[in-house]
C-alpha cells in the first residue's frame, strides 16, 4: 500500500508542465472577458422585469456576494497553482469523489456558458443597421446563420488555443481593450445625456418607485440571484493558474481589479439603461445597450454610436467564448493527470498545449450550438457554478484545519473562518433563489459525476483528500503522497522573504 501511495504522490514530478507565460494583464483580461457578455448586453431587460429600477442595486449586491468565493479561490490558487483550478482544489481537499463531480460539472458549465456567449451575439448582429435586412430573411434562416457563425468562431478559437495560451490571450487582450474602450465611451455619453440633455424630471420618473411596484423587496432579492451569474466567470481563470507567472501576486491583483472593473461598468451601465429606455420597452429588449446607444449618441453622425456598441457586444461575447475554451480545456487535462478521465487527454501537443482537451471542448461546444436553443444554453450554463462556489469555501476551511505544513498560500482569506462560512451560506441561498430547475440541473450533474466515479475513477485512483487530516481518528486514511505533492509545488514556487 505504501508503494501505491508513493507512486501517486510522485506522479506530479512525471507530469508534463505547461509553460508559465501569463502575466497580470493576461489574468485581468481572461477574468474580465469571462464576466462580460450576456450579463450586461442581454440580461438587464429581463432583470428589470422582476426588480424595476432597483436592478441597479441588485447588480451591486450580486458583485459584493461574489467576494467570499473570490477570496476563497484566491487562497487555494496561490497555495496550489495547478491546471484545473476548482477541480484540483476540491479533489485535494475533499477527495476524488468530490473532484470527479466538480471537474465534470465545472467543465460542462463552462462549455455551456461559452456556447451561449457565441450564440448570444446574434441578437446584436440582428440589431446592426442594414445588416439584418440583408442577412435574415426569415426566423429559421436567422437562427441557422447565428448558429453557423458561432460554429465558425468556435473553430477559430480552438485553433488559437491549440497554438498556445499566449496567442489566445493576445486576442483576449485585444477584445477586452476594445470592449472597455467602447463601454467607457458609452458611460461618459450616457451621463452627459442624462445630466445635460434629458428632459427635466425624467430621471426621477424613471427611478420612481425604486422597487418594483408588485414584486417589492422579494423581487429585488430574486433578481440578485438572477444577475449573480453575471460574475461567475471570475473564478474560472484559476483553471490556468499553472501557466501564470508569479501567481501569488498576479492572480489576486488581476482578479480583484477585474471584479472592481466589471462591478463599476455593470452598475453605471444599468443605471444609464434604466434612465434612458422606456420601462416597458426595456423589459422586452434583447439588445438594450444598442437601444440606449441610439438615444444617447444623437451628436454622432448617422448610426456610428450604435455600431460601436454592436462591435463592443460582439467583442464581449467573443472574449467570453475564447476565455471559456481556454479555461474549460484545463479541466480534462487536470483530471487526466489524476486518472479520473482517460490519460490521453493529458498529452500536450507540439505547441505545449493540451491539444486533445481543447479539441474535445471545442467539438462539444459545436454539438451544443447546433442542437440546443439559446435559452437552454443559458440555463444549463449557469446551474452548476453556485454549487461549486459553496464547495470552494468549504475547501478553504478543510485545508486550513488539515494543518498540512506545505499548504502555504500567498494570499489568505481575511476574517477566517467567518468569510468562508458566509460563502457557503450565500451559495446555498442563491441556489434556492434560482428556482427548482437550477437545483434539478445541479442534481443531475452530481448524479452523473457519482456514476462516473464509481464506474471509472474509483478503481484507478488511490488517494484521499486533506479532509482526512482534519479527523485524526481517521489517520490510517491519511494520504502521505498529498504532502509530498504540495512540497513539490512549494519548491517550484520558490522562497518568499518572510518564509520560515
Amino acid at each position: 500500500m505504501a508503494d501505491r501511495f508513493s507512486e501517486t504522490g510522485q506522479k506530479e514530478k512525471k507530469t508534463s508542465k505547461l509553460k508559465k507565460e501569463l502575466g497580470l494583464w493576461d489574468i485581468y483580461c481572461i477574468s474580465t472577458g469571462s464576466m462580460f457578455s450576456s450579463g450586461f448586453f442581454l440580461l438587464p431587460g429581463l432583470a428589470t422585469a422582476g426588480a424595476g429600477p432597483s436592478t441597479v442595486l441588485a447588480y451591486l449586491i450580486a458583485g459584493c456576494l461574489m467576494v467570499p468565493s473570490m477570496l476563497g479561490i484566491l487562497e487555494l490558487s496561490t497555495a496550489l497553482p495547478r491546471a484545473g483550478g476548482p477541480y484540483y482544489f476540491l479533489d485535494r481537499s475533499l477527495g476524488p469523489a468530490f473532484g470527479t463531480i466538480t471537474g465534470i460539472g465545472s467543465w460542462l458549465a463552462l462549455v455551456f456558458k461559452s456556447a451561449f456567449a457565441l450564440v448570444g451575439m446574434g441578437a446584436y448582429l440582428m440589431a446592426a443597421p442594414g445588416l439584418a435586412a440583408y442577412l435574415f430573411q426569415n426566423s429559421t434562416g436567422s437562427i441557422w446563420f447565428i448558429k453557423l457563425f458561432a460554429v465558425m468562431l468556435t473553430v477559430i478559437f480552438v485553433g488559437l488555443n491549440i497554438s498556445g495560451a499566449k496567442e489566445s490571450t493576445f486576442l483576449q487582450k485585444v477584445l477586452v481593450a476594445m470592449l472597455l474602450g467602447v463601454l467607457g465611451l458609452f458611460i461618459l455619453q450616457g451621463f452627459w445625456y442624462i445630466f445635460g440633455n434629458m428632459p427635466p424630471g425624467q430621471l426621477l420618473e424613471r427611478f420612481s418607485p425604486f422597487l418594483h411596484e408588485q414584486n417589492g423587496i422579494p423581487g429585488l432579492i430574486s433578481t440578485v440571484g438572477l444577475v449573480f451569474i453575471s460574475y461567475a466567470g471570475l473564478t474560472h481563470v484559476t483553471s490556468v493558474s499553472e501557466e501564470v507567472k508569479e501567481p501569488e501576486r498576479n492572480l489576486p491583483l488581476g482578479m480583484i481589479l477585474s471584479l472592481v472593473t466589471v462591478m463599476v461598468v455593470y452598475v453605471l451601465g444599468v443605471f444609464i439603461l434604466i434612465a434612458v429606455i422606456d420601462p416597458e420597452s426595456l423589459r422586452g429588449d434583447l439588445a438594450p445597450v444598442a437601444t440606449a446607444a441610439y438615444t444617447i449618441s444623437e451628436w454622432v453622425p448617422g448610426t456610428a454610436g450604435m455600431i460601436l456598441i454592436i462591435i463592443a457586444a460582439i467583442a464581449a461575447f467573443a472574449s467570453t467564448g475564447n476565455a471559456g475554451i481556454l479555461s474549460a480545456s484545463r479541466y480534462p487535462l487536470a483530471m487526466a493527470r489524476d486518472k479520473i478521465v482517460p490519460a490521453n487527454l493529458e498529452k500536450l501537443g507540439r505547441f505545449n498545449t493540451p491539444t486533445r482537451a481543447i479539441l474535445m471542448t471545442g467539438i462539444t461546444m459545436i454539438v451544443l450550438i447546433l442542437l440546443l436553443s439559446t435559452e437552454a444554453l443559458a440555463k444549463l450554463g449557469s446551474s452548476f457554478n453556485l454549487l461549486v462556489f459553496g464547495m470552494i469555501n468549504l475547501a478553504v476551511i478543510v485545508m486550513r484545519e488539515s494543518r498540512i505544513d506545505s499548504y502555504d498560500p500567498g494570499f489568505k482569506v481575511p476574517f477566517y473562518p467567518y468569510i468562508p462560512i458566509a460563502g457557503v451560506f450565500i451559495s446555498g441561498w442563491l441556489i434556492f433563489e434560482m428556482g427548482w430547475l437550477t437545483t434539478l440541473l445541479s442534481v443531475a450533474v452530481i448524479i452523473l459525476g457519482i456514476i462516473w466515479y464509481f464506474r471509472y475513477t474509483r478503481q484507478r485512483v488511490v488517494r484521499y483528500g486533506a479532509i482526512h487530516y482534519v479527523f485524526e481518528r481517521l489517520g490510517r486514511y491519511r494520504h502521505p503522497g498529498l504532502q509530498t505533492e504540495f512540497q513539490e509545488i512549494l519548491k517550484e514556487k520558490g522562497l518568499r522573504e518572510d518564509d520560515p
